[in-house]
């Protein structure tokens, strides 16, 4: 039988008895005081056994349990993949996911604040690859062939690498090259044309150079299936007017492999014209053969995309522009040269003691230079960064991006040039890198053209008490840009050559080297250089001058006759004629 409490009715309603239950709750309490009473009389020895019991227990279970087996170790960058990633990280992919859908032209500032916010709360190599695979996730699935969408998401990409930094523009365009190549080998039209709007874009709105779509193009061209000539056509009606102003001299390089590619399926087909003569590939040589005359005019901005180019402009775009970067680069197995990846992988040697002698050499190579580079009396922290890294550039290309990327502020740029030009006059043989560098310069920004005159004209006042090797490299690195029309003969506007006071023996030997490092070139050279002094009425003393110095000093060299007689004509070429 099961005992029923006692209950208790009260106007109908039933209640269960209150002296029942403080009865059974005063017995327990009894029980357990009783309890605690033995288990201190037990002392030690309850203590003892209560022990081992703990432990059999323990021991029974370990053997119920089953044996896990121990798990592989996953890299936080793979985890995602795996399908393990932490749910922290999937409630941030959630999120980030959530603001790329409602991303659009005017709202793209603020969305690209939030996923910058986003983005530094995360450890770097993490944040890379998750903001990457969502963008081109959203982008490459968007609405079939939208510029505007592509747009957009290139406008986005700019101003996150702005405020992270230039290796997330970098990473984003590996990721970008290893989607199209996935999307290719699928024969996914559609994702494919928007990864290629998505990559045209990105080089109207600076992130990548026309350099890369330039080599992008060349792939193309080598292969040109009807895919290759569809993707061709994306670019060219994209971007193509752009990288032709860029750079006219690519755009001839890849007009001719366009063409021998043609020849080369006309010639393999023999009566079967179909691939050639289809109307895709007709049109994409119209259109090459537009950009290539010039009749095809460049789109228009609208309204948004004009205010969203002065939003990168405030936040210098320009810096974050990556140059020398090649679609095989990107696509490498091996990473080499992958200068982005730099902390996302494991190091490839177990042997520590290797890694350590590798890490002190950098560090004593790097104490040699700042010793160096106090010696060769580079005072500021400004002047021995730049120092440095011109010194230990693996080229003019790769010294050239690092000093982009150096952080100066307000005038230190001037510091560049220099540092370049005391570099060059320190040498103990003339080493033609620094002219090529200081060119490369001058093209990027016109104010370092005008920083190198005056630097120049600060080595002419101190021609009397310069050393005859600094002024003979002096000499060579002013006929050098010269001669690559980085600067004209006007930079010698501030010496008076026909003024005999002023001709002392060292400024005679100093212009004279000048004058026959430049009349070594070829005569179409010399007549262009000396030509680009000859029209401007306000050189007129500078002619007479260089016509002076030439004819009474240099004209002693009877090999250079020939030589100076071309130089004279070319002064008096008026028109501005050039070879």
């Amino acid at each position: 039988m099961v005992e029923v409490p006692e209950v208790a009715v009260t106007d109908g309603v039933e209640v269960e008895s209150e002296d029942v239950s403080s009865k059974i709750s005063l017995r327990k309490k009894h029980k357990k005081r009783k309890l605690l009473e033995g288990i201190e009389e037990a002392g030690d020895m309850s203590f003892d056994v209560s022990k081992k019991m703990k432990s059999c227990a323990t021991e029974m279970a370990l053997e119920k349990a089953p044996v896990k087996a121990p798990e592989k170790y996953v890299a936080p960058h793979l985890r995602s993949r795996a399908g393990n990633e932490p749910e922290e990280h999937s409630q941030i992919r959630r999120r980030v996911r959530g603001l790329l859908n409602r991303l659009s032209e005017s709202n793209v500032e603020s969305i690209t604040g939030d996923l910058s916010a986003i983005f530094r709360s995360l450890p770097r190599g993490i944040a890379s690859q998750m903001f990457s695979e969502e963008l081109l996730a959203s982008c490459a699935g968007g609405p079939r062939g939208n510029e505007q969408y592509a747009a957009v998401f290139a406008a986005l990409v700019a101003g996150m690498a702005c405020s992270v930094g230039i290796d997330f523009g970098a990473k984003l365009m590996a990721s970008l090259a290893k989607t199209f190549e996935d999307e290719y080998h699928k024969e996914d039209n559609i994702s494919l044309r928007n990864v290629t709007l998505l990559l045209s874009h990105l080089c109207i709105f600076g992130v990548c150079s026309s350099e890369l779509i330039y080599d992008f193009l060349i792939v193309l061209s080598k292969r040109l299936t009807e895919v290759d000539v569809s993707t061709i056509l994306t670019v060219l009606q994209c971007c193509g007017m752009k990288i032709r102003a860029d750079d006219p001299l690519a755009m001839k390089n890849f007009i001719q492999s366009v063409q021998n590619r043609v020849n080369e399926l006309k010639a393999s087909c023999g009566d079967n014209q179909d691939n050639t003569n289809s109307k895709r590939m007709e049109f994409m040589l119209e259109t090459i053969c537009d950009i290539k005359n010039n009749k095809k005019r460049s789109k228009e901005d609208n309204a948004q995309h004009t205010r969203i180019k002065k939003w990168l402009q405030k936040l210098r775009v320009e810096d974050i522009l990556i140059r020398g970067l090649k679609w095989s680069k990107l696509l490498d197995s091996n990473k080499k040269g992958q200068w982005w990846l730099s902390g996302d992988m494991a190091s490839s040697t177990d042997n520590v003691e290797e890694v350590a002698n590798t890490i002190d050499k950098e560090v004593l190579e790097a104490q040699k230079m700042l010793q160096l580079a106090a010696e060769q009396r580079m005072n500021t922290d400004a002047r021995k960064a730049i120092f440095c890294i011109i010194m230990s550039g693996e080229d003019y290309i790769d010294a050239f991006e690092k000093l982009l990327r150096l952080d100066l502020q307000g005038k230190q740029d001037r510091e560049i040039m220099r540092v370049i030009v005391e570099c060059c006059l320190q040498e103990k043989v003339f080493n033609k890198y620094y002219t090529t560098l200081a060119s490369k310069f001058c093209e990027h920004d016109k104010n370092h053209k005008f920083t190198l005159q005056f630097c120049l004209w600060d080595h002419f006042k101190d021609l009397e008490s310069m050393q005859l090797t600094r002024s003979m490299h002096l000499a060579k690195f002013v006929a050098e840009m010269v001669s690559s029309f980085t600067l004209s003969l006007a930079v010698l506007k501030t010496v008076d050559l026909a003024d005999i006071k002023q001709l002392t023996a060292k400024r005679i030997m100093h212009f004279r080297m000048l004058f026959e490092a430049i009349f070594e070139y070829p005569d179409s050279l010399i007549w262009n250089i000396f030509t680009r002094v000859a029209v401007s009425p306000e050189l007129e003393s500078l002619r007479r001058g260089i016509e002076f110095f030439v004819k009474y000093i240099v004209e002693t060299n009877k090999a250079l006759k020939d030589k100076f007689k071309l130089a004279k004509k070319a002064l008096n070429n008026v028109e501005g004629v050039l070879m």
